[in-house]
């Protein structure tokens, strides 16, 4: 069910540790997993730029090439060493049988209180993700971060990088508890899509309307148990070029980073997906960069969170 990664650990010095040197084994001590979603099918069938298949593999280059935050070193690597990476989901370009393998996968870790990181992929990523929680019988809510907010309906029948939010919500588990979408770009957001999300009782806040303190906020309000969901299309294509569907007009970096530094210190956030990075079409690796970034923004909150 789960590919070793083939990526190659950076060469350093001994005293110049990266991520990849520190982390650890998936024992009874682990407190994070990283997995790989390497689908892009649900891309294809969206209308989408294929190539994030390539992603998973991509971000950890750029992960494990990365240091600990040298200012709390002690409490970084004391996460990293309980932190395993899984290796990638075998995908088979079945969306759906693909989406219940990746939940299986995570359902376990779930079940334990493990926080997941999962490195997709398209969007069709977050649904296999939510499928881990049904699987692990638990009920979660989901935080979107998204110029988009995927409450599209299936495509004869089939689900794609477009549905994933819709089918989480209508899911007969009845496991997805709420939704909130934050980023969304006006120019990118159907009136019918828009409809659907007030009749869901769902949380909407505009791209225009995303603050630093609108970021801390929204992890403030979060109760229960909380999906984080990034959708690196969010990000202005001045600084993300590489994603399946560029976003002209996006959030800026330093706003992207605090959701995602924000997201791992609240405690309500459970697991956390990465999704849409295009390595295919990425000049210069900017955005694979600013996604191994994000992940990182993420660890170093889970760090502080854990030594609280």
């Amino acid at each position: 069910m789960l590919d070793p990664t083939t990526v190659t650990m950076p060469e350093t010095a001994v005293d110049d540790p990266r991520v990849g040197h520190l982390l650890g084994p998936d024992d009874d001590r682990v407190q994070v997993v990283l997995v790989g979603f390497p689908s892009d099918e649900g891309v294809r069938r969206n209308g989408g730029r294929p190539g994030a298949a390539q992603a998973p593999d991509a971000i950890r280059q750029a992960l494990y090439k990365t240091t600990p935050d040298a200012r709390d070193a002690d409490t970084f690597t004391h996460l990293l060493a309980r932190t395993a990476d899984l290796g990638n989901v075998r995908v088979t370009g079945d969306v759906a049988a693909d989406q219940v393998r990746l939940g299986a996968v995570l359902a376990p870790y779930l079940e334990r209180g493990v926080v997941p990181i999962v490195l997709g992929g398209g969007h069709e990523t977050s649904f296999g993700h939510f499928l881990g929680y049904v699987e692990a019988g638990r009920d979660v809510h989901i935080l979107n971060w998204d110029a988009h907010p995927d409450v599209r309906a299936l495509k004869d029948g089939q689900s794609h990088s477009g549905s994933p939010f819709r089918q989480a919500l209508a899911h007969p588990s009845g496991r997805c508890r709420g939704y909130a979408v934050a980023g969304l770009a006006p120019h990118s957001v159907a009136r019918a899509h828009l409809d659907y999300l007030d009749e869901a009782g769902a949380q909407v806040v505009w791209q225009s309307d995303v603050t630093h303190e609108r970021v801390r906020t929204l992890y403030a309000e979060r109760e229960r148990s909380t999906l984080a969901t990034f959708d690196m299309d969010a990000v202005d294509q001045a600084f993300a070029p590489g994603v399946s569907a560029p976003a002209a007009r996006g959030l800026a970096p330093d706003l992207w980073l605090e959701a995602a530094s924000r997201a791992g210190r609240c405690p309500h956030v459970t697991s956390f997906d990465l999704v849409e990075v295009n390595p295919r079409v990425d000049a210069e690796g900017r955005t694979v960069r600013l996604a191994a970034l994000t992940v990182w923004h993420f660890l170093k909150g889970l760090s502080d969170r854990t030594a609280a």
